[in-house]
């Protein structure tokens, strides 16, 4: 990328972003008070904003943030047409934080699927992935969800009547897996306790065919009001809010067929699409996260019926927020059964899967479930 124009745009953005503020937030206010970019020059800027912090310790701090940005869109370019230019050990050394090490090991694949642009993946409405994938062109379906389709076009998504009509959702593969591990069933009830803005809450609305009760419930209001405009659209309608705090004092005294704890974490499967929170997060995080994923365990288990399902999933692939807490839960719960999270030749049985973003194309994640003793 030689344009100077766009060079200086991104390196503007740059010069935005702090610990608190993540990137995308920090383009989307760039392109609001820079109406007059088109929608090409937008993704080029886009695009040299997260090759800049995907590439971040390959860049010489002394140099102007122009020729930083510069270098890092020309490494990204040398890196996707042969990833083998960037050794293993450099990859290992640069790509990720050095304290991540403590925490997980990543696969010289994963490594090499952080640097790639990711996959943009939507979710089709039940049964009709095949009708949507006509409809909007440039798919691909996976076998890993049947209503899972990747697209490779350049069109603006949201502009299209298929997306006007509810007839899709942007989700990432790996959060559609956690949707297809809960299995929820039409008629029963359900609560997704971490909604956020509703993305796995509509998933398993719909996998329940619009009958029977989802609660969604969150510490933010303006997430679940824009979880409610979301199932608006998708015109759904089995579902109800709630604030929580994530606290002992619990939202309803409703007992439930399942439970969703899609818990806060410290987001490493995310870092192929979020490049940046891979210089903010830190060892702290994972060990206050890790401590408040086991509280919320331990603050919904009561609600769950006799033979209902309890499943926990985090974006991340830290050992303390995966495998640790799932460990402890089973520990301190003996009325809990660990079970099968999915269930497919891709995905054989067990209560713990850590899914790599280089096995999906997508984020990574880890997901447990258990059952409650009858």
């Amino acid at each position: 990328m030689s344009d100077q124009t766009t060079l200086n745009q991104a390196a503007q953005v740059i010069s935005t972003i702090g610990a608190d503020q993540r990137a995308d937030t920090a383009l989307r206010f760039f392109f609001e008070r820079h109406r007059y970019i088109r929608p090409e020059a937008k993704r080029v800027i886009s695009h040299a904003v997260f090759s800049y912090y995907r590439w971040l310790q390959w860049l010489d701090p002394k140099a102007s943030p122009q020729k930083r940005v510069e270098h890092a869109t020309s490494l990204h370019a040398r890196f996707a047409a042969d990833p083998k230019t960037i050794k293993p050990e450099a990859l290992a050394a640069l790509a990720v934080p050095g304290w991540l090490a403590a925490e997980a090991t990543f696969p010289l694949d994963s490594l090499r699927q952080l640097q790639r642009d990711p996959a943009l993946w939507l979710r089709a409405r039940p049964a009709s992935a095949a009708k949507l994938a006509a409809a909007l062109g440039n798919c691909e379906h996976s076998d890993r969800a049947p209503d899972a389709l990747r697209f490779t076009g350049r069109g603006d998504l949201f502009r299209t009547e298929a997306f006007k009509s509810g007839d899709f959702e942007i989700q990432d593969l790996a959060s559609q897996l956690v949707g297809h591990a809960c299995a929820p069933q039409p008629g029963q009830t359900w609560w997704d306790a971490c909604a956020g803005e509703g993305g796995k809450t509509l998933h398993l609305a719909d996998l329940m065919a619009n009958k029977g009760l989802v609660w969604a419930t969150d510490r933010h209001d303006k997430r679940l009001e824009t979880l409610k405009r979301r199932f608006a659209r998708a015109k759904l309608f089995n579902y109800r809010t709630a604030l929580w705090d994530g606290s002992a004092k619990l939202p309803t005294k409703t007992k439930f067929d399942g439970i969703l704890v899609d818990a806060p974490c410290s987001g490493v499967g995310t870092w192929q699409r979020n490049p940046q929170a891979r210089w903010t997060a830190t060892p702290n995080d994972v060990s206050e996260l890790a401590v408040t994923q086991r509280a919320l365990l331990d603050h919904v288990a009561g609600s769950l019926k006799p033979g209902g399902r309890l499943v926990y999933a985090v974006c991340t692939v830290t050992a303390a927020e995966t495998s640790a807490v799932a460990d402890a839960f089973t520990a301190a719960h003996p009325e809990f059964a660990p079970a099968d999270v999915l269930t497919s030749s891709a995905t054989p049985p067990s209560p713990q899967l850590l899914l790599w973003p280089h096995e999906l194309n997508a984020n990574g994640m880890f997901i447990a479930a258990w059952t409650r003793k009858k």
